[in-house]
């Protein structure tokens, strides 16, 4: 699977900018034959809590997205926000080369350091797998990425997890341990698909990379400045199980003894 990775340097809370400016990244992405690339987090206003600025009722980005998604002939994965009731929702969403939108991801963990929490209503459902060239593919959202479970819940029906982030410099360090350690344990490929530059007092140094099922980064991008980040990720990850058994020997019913459950 031919994947491209945009590590962008967002014009914070300038949607029209940023939208007509990842137009021009599908493109690129496009015309060297990938089947499916990736924006950050809130990939075209930054990690605002400005909600009713950012916030969108209409569908807006996500229509826009379809456009050039069917134009290109490329699946795009990308972040938005949606209006919900008086306060929001962090999505990360998928449209297929068609434009049809074949999966709609809620970030379940909201950053109340950052003041997320305030804003945003969490969502409460897994991420719907999705298909493309033979990999089962699962989304999630910056945060989510230091909670473990929800994405050994993912694992029986994922080959490929990706992390779409505005992560900072500041802890760096956790993210680049954090995504090795989502592929190591749940035997997948793992996207990290960061933001780099700067968005108010925030510092982003981007790391955007691509990890195999053994840890290894296969692809990863090359500063901290924008780059397309493009990576040919092999449909191994059956083999790869079956060769080394790590996900058979859980002991589901135990765990939830140990926890009370």
């Amino acid at each position: 699977m031919l994947t491209a990775i945009f590590q962008t340097d967002i014009k914070f809370e300038d949607k029209e900018y940023n939208l007509a400016h990842g137009t021009e990244l599908i493109k690129r992405a496009a015309e060297h034959g990938v089947s499916i690339c990736f924006f950050p987090e809130m990939s075209f206003t930054g990690f605002s809590m400005n909600i009713s600025h950012t916030g969108e009722s209409d569908d807006y980005t996500i229509n826009r997205i379809k456009k050039a998604a069917v134009q290109n002939k490329i699946s795009v994965g990308f972040g938005y926000t949606a209006l919900k009731g008086g306060k929001a929702e962090n999505h990360y969403a998928v449209v297929n080369s068609r434009g049809k939108l074949i999966s709609d991801y809620i970030k379940i963990h909201s950053f109340a350091i950052g003041g997320e929490k305030d804003d945003f209503i969490s969502g409460n459902e897994l991420p719907n797998p999705f298909t493309i060239d033979k990999h089962n593919i699962s989304t999630y959202i910056c945060y989510d990425l230091r909670f473990p479970e929800i994405f050994r819940a993912s694992a029986d029906l994922s080959s490929v997890m990706t992390v779409a982030a505005n992560w900072p410099k500041s802890r760096r360090e956790h993210w680049l341990a954090l995504l090795k350690a989502r592929a190591i344990e749940n035997q997948v490929y793992v996207i990290g698909i960061n933001c780099c530059g700067r968005q108010g007092n925030i510092c982003y140094s981007g790391d955007s990379m691509v990890i195999n099922p053994f840890g290894d980064v296969i692809a990863a991008a090359s500063s901290d400045h924008e780059e397309m980040i493009i990576a040919d990720i092999a449909a191994d990850t059956e083999k790869i199980r079956s060769r080394f058994p790590v996900l058979q020997s859980r002991k589901q019913k135990l765990y939830r003894e140990l926890l009370g459950e």
